[in-house]
């Protein structure tokens, strides 16, 4: 559901999306608001869901895991108890970043790290082929990333909307 935002919420995303370390002081300075004023636009923004979380970006790199890879699988059956043990087999497995439910000749596109082509293998191999109700998978290993962001637009939003009357 979209929700309306004024722009000092957009500034304030755009600052959080940035740096969410930022101190409230500073936060507040920024977007000139009275720290009681910024506690209370936070608030509004959690309560309503557009701030979901506050979290740290880690790099894969650093800690060695040196492939990023897309894998795109098709059930045999899309039958609700084979969704449900490929949902579950799914949040099981702590390589994948991402899995999304999509159209198109594969019925899941999955984002995974692992650290190098034996890690990929014994994924593959030992946890995404023994899935029930798996018929396909087709794997893409990531040369390099050339855009990678979790921030949303928020240049994109429409502006607030004006009242005609005056």
């Amino acid at each position: 559901m979209y929700k309306d935002l004024d722009e000092k919420d957009r500034l304030l995303l755009k600052h959080l999306q940035g740096d969410a370390r930022l101190t409230n002081t500073e936060l507040a300075r920024r977007v000139d608001l009275s720290p009681p004023g910024l506690q209370r636009r936070l608030r509004k923004l959690e309560q309503s869901g557009v701030i979901k979380q506050y979290v740290t970006l880690v790099s894969r790199e650093a800690l060695g895991f040196d492939m990023l890879c897309y894998v795109q699988a098709t059930l045999l059956r899309h039958e609700p108890a084979s969704i449900r043990l490929f949902k579950e087999a799914i949040k099981s497995m702590p390589e994948v970043l991402e899995c999304h439910h999509i159209t198109g000749e594969f019925d899941y596109l999955l984002k995974i790290i692992v650290r190098n082509r034996k890690h990929l293998q014994e994924f593959l191999v030992e946890k995404l082929t023994p899935v029930p109700g798996i018929d396909k998978i087709r794997t893409s290993l990531v040369l390099s990333e050339i855009k990678s962001t979790i921030g949303v637009p928020l240049d994109l939003l429409p502006h607030e909307r004006q009242d005609d009357t005056e």
